[in-house]
Protein backbone atom coordinates (compact mmCIF):
# COMPACT_ATOMS: atom_id res chain seq x y z
CA UNK A 1 0.00 0.00 0.00
CA UNK A 2 1.02 3.59 -0.59
CA UNK A 3 0.50 6.90 1.13
CA UNK A 4 0.12 8.64 -2.21
CA UNK A 5 -3.09 10.57 -2.96
CA UNK A 6 -5.28 9.18 -5.71
CA UNK A 7 -4.57 5.57 -4.77
CA UNK A 8 -7.32 3.42 -3.34
CA UNK A 9 -6.17 2.62 0.21
CA UNK A 10 -7.39 -0.01 2.62
CA UNK A 11 -7.04 -1.10 6.22
CA UNK A 12 -6.65 0.98 9.35
CA UNK A 13 -3.22 1.33 10.93
CA UNK A 14 -2.71 3.32 14.11
CA UNK A 15 0.95 2.92 15.00
CA UNK A 16 2.88 3.10 11.75
CA UNK A 17 4.24 6.56 10.94
CA UNK A 18 6.31 5.88 7.78
CA UNK A 19 9.33 6.97 9.91
CA UNK A 20 7.80 10.40 10.20
CA UNK A 21 7.75 12.28 13.51
CA UNK A 22 3.97 12.67 13.47
CA UNK A 23 0.72 11.02 12.56
CA UNK A 24 -2.77 11.93 13.70
CA UNK A 25 -3.56 8.22 13.69
CA UNK A 26 -0.66 7.10 15.87
CA UNK A 27 -1.51 5.55 19.23
CA UNK A 28 0.83 3.44 21.43
CA UNK A 29 -1.77 0.68 21.57
CA UNK A 30 -2.39 -2.52 19.66
CA UNK A 31 -5.30 -2.35 17.26
CA UNK A 32 -8.35 -3.70 19.07
CA UNK A 33 -11.73 -4.36 17.53
CA UNK A 34 -14.75 -6.62 17.87
CA UNK A 35 -15.73 -8.59 14.78
CA UNK A 36 -18.33 -11.25 13.90
CA UNK A 37 -19.56 -13.13 10.83
CA UNK A 38 -22.31 -11.20 9.07
CA UNK A 39 -24.72 -14.16 9.27
CA UNK A 40 -25.25 -17.43 11.13
CA UNK A 41 -26.90 -20.49 9.66
CA UNK A 42 -29.24 -22.64 11.77
CA UNK A 43 -27.36 -24.82 14.25
CA UNK A 44 -24.34 -22.53 14.65
CA UNK A 45 -24.35 -20.51 17.85
CA UNK A 46 -23.55 -16.81 17.24
CA UNK A 47 -20.15 -15.62 18.46
CA UNK A 48 -17.91 -12.63 18.03
CA UNK A 49 -14.15 -12.31 18.04
CA UNK A 50 -11.98 -9.80 19.78
CA UNK A 51 -9.15 -9.09 17.36
CA UNK A 52 -5.89 -7.72 18.80
CA UNK A 53 -3.04 -6.90 16.43
CA UNK A 54 0.55 -6.04 17.34
CA UNK A 55 0.20 -6.66 21.06
CA UNK A 56 3.78 -7.98 20.92
CA UNK A 57 4.77 -4.32 20.59
CA UNK A 58 2.15 -3.01 23.01
CA UNK A 59 1.23 -5.72 25.56
CA UNK A 60 -2.32 -5.18 26.76
CA UNK A 61 -4.73 -6.67 29.27
CA UNK A 62 -8.26 -7.02 27.91
CA UNK A 63 -10.29 -6.99 31.10
CA UNK A 64 -13.85 -7.43 29.95
CA UNK A 65 -16.41 -6.71 27.26
CA UNK A 66 -19.95 -5.39 27.66
CA UNK A 67 -22.23 -6.50 24.84
CA UNK A 68 -25.62 -4.99 23.98
CA UNK A 69 -27.73 -6.85 21.40
CA UNK A 70 -30.88 -5.33 19.90
CA UNK A 71 -33.16 -6.78 17.26
CA UNK A 72 -36.60 -6.56 15.75
CA UNK A 73 -39.79 -6.85 17.81
CA UNK A 74 -38.16 -4.99 20.72
CA UNK A 75 -35.59 -7.73 21.34
CA UNK A 76 -32.85 -6.56 23.69
CA UNK A 77 -30.26 -8.27 25.84
CA UNK A 78 -26.96 -7.38 27.47
CA UNK A 79 -23.94 -9.41 28.56
CA UNK A 80 -20.96 -8.57 30.73
CA UNK A 81 -18.13 -11.00 30.01
CA UNK A 82 -14.98 -11.03 32.15
CA UNK A 83 -12.05 -11.92 29.89
CA UNK A 84 -8.72 -11.14 31.59
CA UNK A 85 -6.89 -11.77 28.31
CA UNK A 86 -3.19 -10.92 28.49
CA UNK A 87 -2.56 -10.08 24.83
CA UNK A 88 1.13 -10.24 23.93
CA UNK A 89 1.10 -11.79 20.44
CA UNK A 90 1.29 -10.18 17.02
CA UNK A 91 -2.12 -11.55 16.04
CA UNK A 92 -4.74 -12.57 18.59
CA UNK A 93 -8.29 -13.76 17.92
CA UNK A 94 -10.38 -14.36 21.04
CA UNK A 95 -13.93 -15.77 20.75
CA UNK A 96 -16.87 -14.61 22.87
CA UNK A 97 -20.15 -16.52 22.83
CA UNK A 98 -23.29 -14.49 22.20
CA UNK A 99 -25.73 -17.23 23.17
CA UNK A 100 -28.64 -18.55 21.16
CA UNK A 101 -30.64 -15.93 19.28
CA UNK A 102 -33.92 -16.37 17.41
CA UNK A 103 -33.90 -15.85 13.66
CA UNK A 104 -33.72 -12.18 12.73
CA UNK A 105 -31.47 -9.16 12.23
CA UNK A 106 -29.45 -7.72 15.09
CA UNK A 107 -27.17 -4.84 15.96
CA UNK A 108 -24.43 -5.44 18.50
CA UNK A 109 -22.68 -2.69 20.44
CA UNK A 110 -19.52 -3.54 22.37
CA UNK A 111 -17.66 -1.76 25.15
CA UNK A 112 -14.10 -3.10 25.49
CA UNK A 113 -12.19 -2.47 28.74
CA UNK A 114 -8.40 -2.63 28.33
CA UNK A 115 -5.14 -1.67 30.09
CA UNK A 116 -1.66 -1.22 28.64
CA UNK A 117 1.03 -3.34 30.35
CA UNK A 118 4.37 -1.65 31.06
CA UNK A 119 7.79 -3.31 30.77
CA UNK A 120 7.81 -4.03 34.51
CA UNK A 121 4.41 -5.76 34.24
CA UNK A 122 2.33 -2.99 35.78
CA UNK A 123 -0.98 -1.97 34.23
CA UNK A 124 -2.00 1.57 33.41
CA UNK A 125 -5.42 3.11 33.91
CA UNK A 126 -8.29 1.27 32.25
CA UNK A 127 -9.53 2.69 28.96
CA UNK A 128 -12.89 1.90 27.41
CA UNK A 129 -13.26 1.50 23.65
CA UNK A 130 -16.56 1.30 21.80
CA UNK A 131 -16.28 -1.44 19.15
CA UNK A 132 -12.68 -0.49 18.32
CA UNK A 133 -9.85 1.81 19.36
CA UNK A 134 -9.33 3.47 15.95
CA UNK A 135 -8.74 7.19 16.51
CA UNK A 136 -11.26 9.59 15.01
CA UNK A 137 -13.43 6.82 13.60
CA UNK A 138 -16.99 6.89 14.87
CA UNK A 139 -17.95 3.49 16.29
CA UNK A 140 -20.39 1.42 14.27
CA UNK A 141 -22.37 -1.54 15.60
CA UNK A 142 -21.85 -5.05 14.35
CA UNK A 143 -24.75 -6.19 12.18
CA UNK A 144 -25.61 -9.87 12.03
CA UNK A 145 -28.46 -11.96 10.66
CA UNK A 146 -29.46 -15.24 12.25
CA UNK A 147 -31.06 -17.24 9.45
CA UNK A 148 -34.32 -19.12 9.85
CA UNK A 149 -33.35 -21.52 7.05
CA UNK A 150 -30.20 -22.81 5.42
CA UNK A 151 -29.05 -20.48 2.62
CA UNK A 152 -30.58 -21.62 -0.70
CA UNK A 153 -28.19 -23.76 -2.69
CA UNK A 154 -28.55 -25.87 -5.82
CA UNK A 155 -28.54 -29.62 -5.15
CA UNK A 156 -25.22 -31.15 -6.12
CA UNK A 157 -23.33 -27.86 -5.72
CA UNK A 158 -20.88 -26.54 -3.11
CA UNK A 159 -20.44 -22.88 -2.13
CA UNK A 160 -17.17 -21.16 -1.37
CA UNK A 161 -15.22 -17.97 -0.77
CA UNK A 162 -12.81 -17.58 -3.70
CA UNK A 163 -10.80 -14.49 -2.67
CA UNK A 164 -9.83 -13.75 0.93
CA UNK A 165 -6.70 -13.16 2.99
CA UNK A 166 -5.26 -14.65 6.16
CA UNK A 167 -2.70 -13.14 8.52
CA UNK A 168 -0.02 -14.16 6.01
CA UNK A 169 -1.17 -11.12 4.00
CA UNK A 170 0.22 -8.64 6.49
CA UNK A 171 2.26 -5.48 6.21
CA UNK A 172 2.28 -1.98 7.67
CA UNK A 173 -1.31 -1.17 6.72
CA UNK A 174 -3.19 -4.45 6.30
CA UNK A 175 -3.75 -7.81 7.90
CA UNK A 176 -6.08 -10.80 7.70
CA UNK A 177 -7.59 -13.36 10.05
CA UNK A 178 -6.10 -16.70 10.97
CA UNK A 179 -7.13 -19.70 8.82
CA UNK A 180 -8.76 -21.17 11.94
CA UNK A 181 -10.96 -18.10 12.38
CA UNK A 182 -11.86 -18.09 8.69
CA UNK A 183 -12.87 -21.76 8.88
CA UNK A 184 -15.11 -21.03 11.87
CA UNK A 185 -16.57 -18.02 10.06
CA UNK A 186 -17.13 -20.11 6.93
CA UNK A 187 -19.15 -22.61 8.94
CA UNK A 188 -21.16 -19.76 10.46
CA UNK A 189 -22.13 -18.20 7.12
CA UNK A 190 -22.78 -21.53 5.38
CA UNK A 191 -19.76 -22.12 3.14
CA UNK A 192 -18.41 -25.50 2.04
CA UNK A 193 -14.89 -24.33 1.18
CA UNK A 194 -12.53 -21.35 1.45
CA UNK A 195 -9.70 -20.48 -0.94
CA UNK A 196 -7.16 -18.43 1.03
CA UNK A 197 -5.52 -16.21 -1.58
CA UNK A 198 -2.69 -14.49 0.25
CA UNK A 199 -0.42 -12.06 -1.60
CA UNK A 200 2.58 -13.67 -3.25
CA UNK A 201 4.65 -10.64 -2.24
CA UNK A 202 3.73 -10.97 1.44
CA UNK A 203 5.05 -14.54 1.50
CA UNK A 204 8.37 -13.04 0.38
CA UNK A 205 8.76 -10.83 3.48
CA UNK A 206 8.93 -11.64 7.17
CA UNK A 207 6.04 -11.14 9.55
CA UNK A 208 8.33 -9.60 12.17
CA UNK A 209 9.59 -6.90 9.79
CA UNK A 210 7.41 -6.31 6.74
CA UNK A 211 10.29 -4.64 4.87
CA UNK A 212 12.75 -7.50 5.42
CA UNK A 213 12.88 -10.24 2.81
CA UNK A 214 12.29 -13.76 4.08
CA UNK A 215 15.01 -16.35 3.57
CA UNK A 216 12.62 -18.04 1.14
CA UNK A 217 8.96 -17.33 0.40
CA UNK A 218 8.37 -21.07 0.25
CA UNK A 219 8.84 -21.30 4.02
CA UNK A 220 5.92 -18.99 4.74
CA UNK A 221 3.78 -20.51 1.98
CA UNK A 222 4.42 -23.98 3.41
CA UNK A 223 3.47 -22.67 6.86
CA UNK A 224 0.06 -21.66 5.49
CA UNK A 225 -0.31 -25.05 3.83
CA UNK A 226 0.49 -26.78 7.11
CA UNK A 227 -2.09 -24.70 9.02
CA UNK A 228 -4.66 -25.56 6.38
CA UNK A 229 -3.76 -29.27 6.42
CA UNK A 230 -4.33 -29.51 10.17
CA UNK A 231 -7.65 -27.69 9.95
CA UNK A 232 -8.83 -30.07 7.24
CA UNK A 233 -8.44 -33.02 9.59
CA UNK A 234 -11.87 -32.08 10.96
CA UNK A 235 -14.34 -33.79 8.59
CA UNK A 236 -17.31 -31.71 9.68
CA UNK A 237 -15.74 -28.33 8.89
CA UNK A 238 -15.48 -26.38 5.60
CA UNK A 239 -12.54 -27.34 3.38
CA UNK A 240 -9.66 -24.86 3.57
CA UNK A 241 -7.37 -24.33 0.57
CA UNK A 242 -3.95 -22.66 0.55
CA UNK A 243 -3.98 -20.48 -2.55
CA UNK A 244 -2.33 -17.27 -3.72
CA UNK A 245 -3.03 -13.87 -5.18
CA UNK A 246 -0.10 -13.31 -7.52
CA UNK A 247 1.01 -9.99 -8.96
CA UNK A 248 1.61 -10.85 -12.62
CA UNK A 249 2.72 -9.00 -15.72
CA UNK A 250 0.04 -8.37 -18.35
CA UNK A 251 0.65 -7.94 -22.07
CA UNK A 252 1.54 -4.26 -21.51
CA UNK A 253 4.11 -4.97 -18.82
CA UNK A 254 1.79 -3.77 -16.05
CA UNK A 255 0.96 -5.47 -12.76
CA UNK A 256 -2.39 -7.26 -12.52
CA UNK A 257 -3.61 -9.72 -9.92
CA UNK A 258 -4.34 -13.40 -10.51
CA UNK A 259 -5.79 -15.76 -7.90
CA UNK A 260 -4.71 -19.40 -7.90
CA UNK A 261 -6.72 -22.28 -6.45
CA UNK A 262 -4.33 -24.46 -4.44
CA UNK A 263 -1.08 -24.26 -6.44
CA UNK A 264 1.43 -27.09 -6.10
CA UNK A 265 4.06 -24.66 -4.85
CA UNK A 266 4.77 -20.98 -4.31
CA UNK A 267 4.38 -18.71 -7.35
CA UNK A 268 6.49 -15.50 -7.24
CA UNK A 269 4.97 -12.08 -7.84
CA UNK A 270 6.47 -8.98 -6.20
CA UNK A 271 5.79 -6.39 -8.90
CA UNK A 272 3.54 -4.03 -6.94
CA UNK A 273 4.48 -4.98 -3.38
CA UNK A 274 5.11 -1.33 -2.44
CA UNK A 275 8.47 -2.11 -0.86
CA UNK A 276 10.74 -1.23 -3.78
CA UNK A 277 9.77 2.41 -4.37
CA UNK A 278 9.73 3.03 -8.13
CA UNK A 279 11.15 -0.37 -9.11
CA UNK A 280 7.79 -2.02 -9.74
CA UNK A 281 8.27 -4.08 -12.86
CA UNK A 282 6.30 -7.37 -12.85
CA UNK A 283 8.26 -10.36 -11.62
CA UNK A 284 6.84 -12.77 -14.21
CA UNK A 285 4.34 -12.56 -17.05
CA UNK A 286 0.95 -14.22 -16.78
CA UNK A 287 1.89 -16.74 -19.46
CA UNK A 288 5.03 -17.80 -17.56
CA UNK A 289 3.12 -18.22 -14.29
CA UNK A 290 0.53 -20.38 -16.04
CA UNK A 291 3.35 -22.62 -17.25
CA UNK A 292 4.53 -23.07 -13.66
CA UNK A 293 1.31 -24.56 -12.31
CA UNK A 294 -1.58 -26.80 -13.32
CA UNK A 295 -3.91 -25.17 -10.77
CA UNK A 296 -6.97 -23.22 -11.88
CA UNK A 297 -6.17 -19.51 -12.23
CA UNK A 298 -8.57 -16.57 -12.27
CA UNK A 299 -8.33 -12.92 -13.27
CA UNK A 300 -8.88 -11.01 -10.01
CA UNK A 301 -10.94 -7.78 -10.02
CA UNK A 302 -9.76 -7.22 -13.64
CA UNK A 303 -11.47 -3.89 -14.31
CA UNK A 304 -11.47 -2.26 -10.88
CA UNK A 305 -10.95 1.50 -11.36
CA UNK A 306 -7.79 2.90 -9.79
CA UNK A 307 -6.09 6.22 -9.25
CA UNK A 308 -3.57 7.60 -11.74
CA UNK A 309 -0.75 7.54 -9.21
CA UNK A 310 -1.46 3.88 -8.48
CA UNK A 311 -1.02 3.23 -12.19
CA UNK A 312 2.13 5.36 -12.44
CA UNK A 313 3.96 4.48 -9.22
CA UNK A 314 2.92 0.86 -8.80
CA UNK A 315 2.62 0.18 -12.51
CA UNK A 316 -0.79 -1.40 -12.07
CA UNK A 317 -3.03 -2.01 -15.04
CA UNK A 318 -6.03 -3.91 -16.31
CA UNK A 319 -6.59 -7.31 -17.85
CA UNK A 320 -7.22 -7.72 -21.59
CA UNK A 321 -8.22 -10.50 -23.98
CA UNK A 322 -4.59 -11.31 -24.73
CA UNK A 323 -3.85 -11.87 -21.04
CA UNK A 324 -6.27 -14.80 -20.84
CA UNK A 325 -3.70 -17.03 -22.60
CA UNK A 326 -6.50 -18.81 -24.46
CA UNK A 327 -4.25 -20.34 -27.10
CA UNK A 328 -2.04 -22.12 -24.56
CA UNK A 329 -2.55 -25.51 -22.95
CA UNK A 330 -3.11 -23.87 -19.58
CA UNK A 331 -5.38 -20.84 -19.78
CA UNK A 332 -7.21 -18.56 -17.37
CA UNK A 333 -10.31 -20.43 -16.18
CA UNK A 334 -12.51 -17.60 -14.99
CA UNK A 335 -12.93 -13.91 -14.25
CA UNK A 336 -13.57 -12.69 -10.71
CA UNK A 337 -15.39 -9.48 -11.56
CA UNK A 338 -17.72 -9.55 -8.52
CA UNK A 339 -15.43 -8.40 -5.73
CA UNK A 340 -17.67 -7.94 -2.72
CA UNK A 341 -19.81 -5.18 -4.20
CA UNK A 342 -21.68 -4.46 -7.43
CA UNK A 343 -19.79 -1.29 -8.23
CA UNK A 344 -18.15 0.10 -11.36
CA UNK A 345 -15.56 -2.68 -11.28
CA UNK A 346 -18.37 -5.23 -11.29
CA UNK A 347 -20.13 -3.51 -14.18
CA UNK A 348 -17.02 -3.23 -16.35
CA UNK A 349 -15.86 -6.75 -15.49
CA UNK A 350 -19.27 -8.24 -16.29
CA UNK A 351 -19.26 -6.46 -19.65
CA UNK A 352 -15.81 -7.85 -20.43
CA UNK A 353 -16.93 -11.38 -19.47
CA UNK A 354 -19.95 -11.10 -21.78
CA UNK A 355 -17.69 -9.80 -24.55
CA UNK A 356 -15.49 -12.90 -24.15
CA UNK A 357 -18.56 -15.15 -24.29
CA UNK A 358 -19.35 -13.52 -27.64
CA UNK A 359 -15.94 -14.69 -28.88
CA UNK A 360 -16.69 -18.26 -27.85
CA UNK A 361 -14.50 -18.04 -24.74
CA UNK A 362 -16.69 -19.63 -22.09
CA UNK A 363 -14.90 -18.46 -18.99
CA UNK A 364 -16.48 -18.97 -15.58
CA UNK A 365 -17.91 -15.99 -13.68
CA UNK A 366 -16.28 -15.90 -10.24
CA UNK A 367 -17.37 -14.09 -7.11
CA UNK A 368 -15.24 -13.25 -4.08
CA UNK A 369 -14.82 -10.54 -1.48
CA UNK A 370 -11.11 -9.72 -1.13
CA UNK A 371 -11.73 -9.68 2.62
CA UNK A 372 -8.65 -9.13 4.80
CA UNK A 373 -10.10 -10.69 7.91
CA UNK A 374 -13.18 -8.49 7.54
CA UNK A 375 -16.05 -10.61 8.82
CA UNK A 376 -18.65 -7.87 9.34
CA UNK A 377 -17.42 -4.61 7.85
CA UNK A 378 -14.26 -2.85 6.71
CA UNK A 379 -12.18 -0.12 8.33
CA UNK A 380 -9.75 1.60 6.02
CA UNK A 381 -7.57 4.63 5.43
CA UNK A 382 -9.42 7.72 4.23
CA UNK A 383 -6.53 10.24 4.22
CA UNK A 384 -3.11 8.71 4.99
CA UNK A 385 -1.81 9.62 8.47
CA UNK A 386 -4.90 11.77 9.08
CA UNK A 387 -8.21 9.89 8.99
CA UNK A 388 -9.94 6.53 8.65
CA UNK A 389 -13.26 5.41 7.17
CA UNK A 390 -15.76 2.60 7.51
CA UNK A 391 -17.73 0.62 4.90
CA UNK A 392 -19.66 -2.66 4.76
CA UNK A 393 -17.99 -3.85 1.55
CA UNK A 394 -15.54 -6.75 1.10
CA UNK A 395 -17.00 -8.90 3.87
CA UNK A 396 -15.83 -12.49 4.16
CA UNK A 397 -18.22 -14.99 2.58
CA UNK A 398 -20.85 -12.50 1.46
CA UNK A 399 -20.39 -13.11 -2.28
CA UNK A 400 -20.16 -16.84 -2.93
CA UNK A 401 -19.11 -18.93 -5.91
CA UNK A 402 -21.26 -22.06 -6.14
CA UNK A 403 -20.02 -24.86 -8.38
CA UNK A 404 -21.42 -28.24 -9.39
CA UNK A 405 -19.37 -31.18 -8.10
CA UNK A 406 -19.28 -34.84 -8.99
CA UNK A 407 -22.25 -36.63 -7.41
CA UNK A 408 -19.94 -39.06 -5.60
CA UNK A 409 -18.87 -36.17 -3.34
CA UNK A 410 -20.87 -35.92 -0.13
CA UNK A 411 -22.37 -32.49 -0.44
CA UNK A 412 -23.91 -31.31 2.78
CA UNK A 413 -23.91 -31.68 6.49
CA UNK A 414 -26.16 -30.56 9.31
CA UNK A 415 -24.83 -29.34 12.63
CA UNK A 416 -27.35 -30.55 15.19
CA UNK A 417 -25.54 -29.88 18.43
CA UNK A 418 -23.89 -26.89 20.05
CA UNK A 419 -20.41 -25.44 20.00
CA UNK A 420 -18.09 -25.25 22.98
CA UNK A 421 -16.16 -22.03 22.48
CA UNK A 422 -14.30 -21.78 25.74
CA UNK A 423 -10.72 -20.63 25.67
CA UNK A 424 -8.94 -18.64 23.02
CA UNK A 425 -8.04 -19.10 19.36
CA UNK A 426 -7.66 -21.55 17.73
CA UNK A 427 -10.91 -23.42 18.16
CA UNK A 428 -10.71 -27.00 17.04
CA UNK A 429 -10.12 -30.51 18.31
CA UNK A 430 -11.27 -31.10 21.88
CA UNK A 431 -12.88 -27.65 22.18
CA UNK A 432 -15.52 -28.60 19.60
CA UNK A 433 -18.62 -30.59 20.59
CA UNK A 434 -20.89 -31.12 17.61
CA UNK A 435 -23.22 -33.80 16.37
CA UNK A 436 -22.88 -34.17 12.63
CA UNK A 437 -25.02 -35.90 10.05
CA UNK A 438 -23.05 -36.61 6.90
CA UNK A 439 -19.43 -35.65 6.29
CA UNK A 440 -17.24 -33.25 4.34
CA UNK A 441 -14.47 -35.83 4.17
CA UNK A 442 -14.82 -36.42 0.44
CA UNK A 443 -14.91 -32.74 -0.51
CA UNK A 444 -11.31 -32.24 -1.54
CA UNK A 445 -9.20 -29.91 -3.62
CA UNK A 446 -9.18 -32.61 -6.30
CA UNK A 447 -12.99 -32.62 -6.36
CA UNK A 448 -13.06 -28.83 -6.66
CA UNK A 449 -10.48 -28.86 -9.44
CA UNK A 450 -12.73 -31.26 -11.34
CA UNK A 451 -15.74 -29.02 -10.66
CA UNK A 452 -14.02 -25.86 -11.93
CA UNK A 453 -12.92 -27.71 -15.04
CA UNK A 454 -16.65 -27.96 -15.82
CA UNK A 455 -18.91 -25.13 -16.92
CA UNK A 456 -21.76 -25.14 -14.38
CA UNK A 457 -21.53 -22.57 -11.60
CA UNK A 458 -23.24 -19.46 -10.32
CA UNK A 459 -22.26 -16.49 -8.16
CA UNK A 460 -24.55 -15.02 -5.53
CA UNK A 461 -24.95 -12.98 -2.36
CA UNK A 462 -28.25 -14.69 -1.52
CA UNK A 463 -30.47 -16.69 -3.88
CA UNK A 464 -29.69 -19.88 -5.77
CA UNK A 465 -29.82 -19.77 -9.57
CA UNK A 466 -28.63 -22.62 -11.77
CA UNK A 467 -29.29 -24.42 -15.02
CA UNK A 468 -29.75 -27.94 -16.33
CA UNK A 469 -29.31 -28.93 -19.96
CA UNK A 470 -31.98 -31.00 -21.68
CA UNK A 471 -31.85 -32.57 -25.12
CA UNK A 472 -32.96 -29.37 -26.85
CA UNK A 473 -33.70 -27.19 -23.86
CA UNK A 474 -32.09 -25.47 -20.89
CA UNK A 475 -34.05 -25.25 -17.64
CA UNK A 476 -33.22 -22.49 -15.16
CA UNK A 477 -34.03 -22.95 -11.48
CA UNK A 478 -34.32 -20.01 -9.09
CA UNK A 479 -34.72 -20.50 -5.34
CA UNK A 480 -34.84 -18.08 -2.44
CA UNK A 481 -35.86 -17.94 1.21
CA UNK A 482 -37.55 -15.28 3.30
CA UNK A 483 -34.16 -14.55 4.90
CA UNK A 484 -33.03 -13.08 1.56
CA UNK A 485 -36.24 -11.37 0.52
CA UNK A 486 -38.49 -14.16 -0.75
CA UNK A 487 -39.90 -13.40 -4.19
CA UNK A 488 -37.80 -12.23 -7.14
CA UNK A 489 -37.97 -8.77 -8.69
CA UNK A 490 -36.88 -10.32 -11.95
CA UNK A 491 -35.35 -13.37 -13.55
CA UNK A 492 -33.66 -12.50 -16.82
CA UNK A 493 -32.47 -15.07 -19.30
CA UNK A 494 -29.92 -14.04 -21.91
CA UNK A 495 -28.84 -15.92 -25.00
CA UNK A 496 -26.55 -15.44 -27.97
CA UNK A 497 -27.59 -17.02 -31.25
CA UNK A 498 -25.36 -18.85 -33.66
CA UNK A 499 -25.77 -17.89 -37.34
CA UNK A 500 -25.89 -20.45 -40.14
CA UNK A 501 -22.27 -19.67 -40.97
CA UNK A 502 -21.27 -20.68 -37.45
CA UNK A 503 -20.49 -17.16 -36.23
CA UNK A 504 -22.01 -15.83 -33.03
CA UNK A 505 -24.42 -12.91 -33.00
CA UNK A 506 -22.76 -9.58 -32.10
CA UNK A 507 -24.96 -9.13 -29.04
CA UNK A 508 -26.89 -11.13 -26.49
CA UNK A 509 -30.68 -11.00 -26.52
CA UNK A 510 -33.12 -11.06 -23.63
CA UNK A 511 -35.20 -14.20 -24.00
CA UNK A 512 -38.99 -13.93 -23.94
CA UNK A 513 -39.15 -16.45 -21.10
CA UNK A 514 -37.68 -13.84 -18.72
CA UNK A 515 -39.94 -12.73 -15.87
CA UNK A 516 -40.46 -9.29 -14.36
CA UNK A 517 -41.59 -10.81 -11.07
CA UNK A 518 -41.49 -14.40 -9.89
CA UNK A 519 -42.13 -16.46 -6.76
CA UNK A 520 -39.29 -17.67 -4.56
CA UNK A 521 -39.42 -21.07 -6.27
CA UNK A 522 -39.39 -20.70 -10.05
CA UNK A 523 -38.39 -22.97 -12.93
CA UNK A 524 -38.14 -21.74 -16.51
CA UNK A 525 -37.44 -23.95 -19.53
CA UNK A 526 -36.05 -22.34 -22.68
CA UNK A 527 -35.95 -23.85 -26.17
CA UNK A 528 -32.25 -23.93 -27.01
CA UNK A 529 -32.57 -24.01 -30.83
CA UNK A 530 -30.05 -21.74 -32.60
CA UNK A 531 -28.50 -20.54 -29.36
CA UNK A 532 -24.75 -20.85 -28.79
CA UNK A 533 -25.33 -20.40 -25.07
CA UNK A 534 -27.90 -19.31 -22.50
CA UNK A 535 -27.37 -17.76 -19.07
CA UNK A 536 -29.50 -16.08 -16.39
CA UNK A 537 -29.49 -13.33 -13.76
CA UNK A 538 -31.94 -12.64 -10.92
CA UNK A 539 -32.56 -10.18 -8.11
CA UNK A 540 -34.71 -10.58 -5.01
CA UNK A 541 -37.12 -8.12 -3.43
CA UNK A 542 -34.34 -7.02 -1.05
CA UNK A 543 -31.70 -6.58 -3.75
CA UNK A 544 -29.88 -9.89 -3.39
CA UNK A 545 -28.41 -10.97 -6.72
CA UNK A 546 -27.25 -14.09 -8.54
CA UNK A 547 -26.04 -14.95 -12.04
CA UNK A 548 -25.09 -18.18 -13.78
CA UNK A 549 -22.26 -19.29 -15.99
CA UNK A 550 -23.06 -19.81 -19.66
CA UNK A 551 -24.84 -23.05 -20.53
CA UNK A 552 -22.96 -23.83 -23.73
CA UNK A 553 -24.98 -25.59 -26.45
CA UNK A 554 -23.86 -27.78 -29.31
Amino acid sequence: MSILPGEKLHYAETHFKFKLPWSLLFRPWPEILADAPFQFVPGVEPILWLVVRDAHRFPTLIEKIEISITGSENFSTTQNVDLHIRATEQFGFYPVKLGKLPAGNYEIDCQIYAKRISENGECAETKVFTRWNYPGLKPKPLKIQVLAEEPPKAPGFVAGEMHCHTHYSADHVEHGASPAVLQQAAQAVGLDFVSCTDHAYDFAFTTEDYTKEADTPLTRFDALREEVRKLNEADDMPLMIAGEEVSAGNSKGENVHMTVLGPEGYLPGLGDCGRNWLDNKPTLKISKLLEMTTAHCFAAHPMQPMGYLEKFIFRRGYWSHKDLNLEANHKIRGIQFWNGIRDEGFKLGREWWIEELGKGNYLLPIGGNDAHGDLNDTTSVNTPLFSLKHTRNHVFGKVRTVVKVNQSVILSYTTLGTESLSGSYPLCGEDRQVVVEGSKKNLSLEALNEAFAGDNCYITDGPALWWERGEKTVTFHARNTQDFGGAFRYIRIFGRRRHNNGKLAPREELCIESLVAAPAKTDITVNADNFAYLRAECETATGKFAMTSAAVLA
